[in-house]
């Protein structure tokens, strides 16, 4: 029997005339399928086995036995409906595509590949680091990300005299390899003030909020509720009940040198302006304005002084800056030290 770790039904972009795509948009994207209407349409594409994207046509559901309310042949009639193909106003391409992933612990092998697993890690399928991205910025192409959808960065400029010429302008939200997430999914029960804020890919568990600033990465993101005020970093993921205060850092890999992933447990405050190069285990406060980093020295009720790298993942963790030495001390909480009191429930009933 034909199975695949991941199977996508959807529309890809790529600039006319090339094979290069821009993006690839999975209304339907499911992590595994080894059994029902799922495997016959990979027997109709006569797929059997490898990470592999095929184009779509109507003739696929016209051969395939699919019943007409199955999700898969729902999502097979919207990406090959005449309206999904009407040529776009940017030089670009819609072609229906099913893409099926062999085993998701391997590298990504193309954009396709790439931005299916991004989708099911960001509708929940899949937690961060439950699929392997690894090579994934060298996969996918820059884009210029629009109003009217990805457009090619090599002719943007002659594109946007086209537009003039008929009193239109093109409005840019951003050029990266990355792109907002809310443009290809929306998970429920969550809050996102600034959508720019959250890159596709992120993953948000109900009773998240993101404001304003608050941002959060890719193949990183929330375990349940939470308040995001600053900033979550790529493969950073953050325990139920948590808060990371307005302006706050956790420091992530993607540059920088460092290599360590980092966590934060449950329950924990990272106060404003203030950021974490270790992680925290649960119900752990970080002093507004201070920045921890591994070789932070902390000064221990006892008198010892250690690297903050010695406390990582350490529960119950207080660490705050002494106003009169400048030293950083580090407590255990006990109950009344450092009770941040938690997350305003008024605030989450996403």
């Amino acid at each position: 029997m034909t199975t695949f770790a991941a199977l996508g039904v959807g529309l890809a972009t790529r600039v006319a005339g090339s094979d290069r795509i821009l993006d690839t948009w999975y209304p339907l994207a499911v992590a595994g399928g080894d059994a029902g209407e799922a495997v016959a349409i990979a027997a109709t594409l006569r797929h059997r086995s490898g990470t592999a994207t095929y184009p779509l046509t109507r003739e696929v559901l016209r051969s395939t036995d699919l019943s007409a309310d199955h999700p898969v042949a729902r999502a097979v009639s919207a990406v090959t409906a005449d309206a999904a193909l009407r040529p776009a106003p940017t030089r670009t391409e819609r072609v229906p595509v099913a893409t099926f992933v062999e085993d998701l612990s391997a590298p990504p092998v193309d954009a396709h590949d790439v931005y299916l697993r991004l989708q099911l890690i960001s509708n929940r399928q899949l937690r961060p680091h439950g699929a392997n991205l690894d090579g994934s910025f060298g996969i996918l192409s820059n884009v210029v990300w629009t109003d009217e959808g990805p457009c090619d960065p090599d002719t943007f400029d002659a594109l946007q005299l086209e537009h003039a010429r008929v009193g239109q302008r093109l409005r840019v939200t951003s050029v990266d390899k990355f792109p907002r997430m809310t443009d290809y999914v929306v998970p429920s029960g969550i809050r996102i003030a600034d959508a720019d804020r959250v890159r596709l890919g992120a993953h948000l568990s109900p009773g998240t909020t993101v404001m304003h600033e608050g941002f959060v990465n890719f193949n990183a993101g929330t375990l349940g509720a939470s308040m995001v005020e600053g900033r979550i970093s790529a493969g950073v993921v953050v325990g139920d009940g948590s808060d990371i205060g307005g302006g706050a850092s956790i420091m992530g890999t993607l540059s920088g040198g460092g290599t360590e992933i980092l966590s934060v447990g449950t329950g924990c405050l990272i106060g404003a302006n203030a950021g974490i190069g270790i992680s925290l285990g649960d119900d752990c406060v970080i002093e507004a304005g201070l920045y921890v980093t591994a070789g932070t020295k902390v000064t221990l009720p006892d008198g010892q002084i250690v690297k903050a790298a010695e406390l990582s993942g350490r529960d119950g963790l207080l660490l705050r800056r002494d106003s009169v030495s400048g030293a950083v001390v580090g407590f255990q909480r006990d109950g009344t030290r450092g009770d941040w009191g938690g997350l305003n429930a008024e605030l989450h009933a996403n």
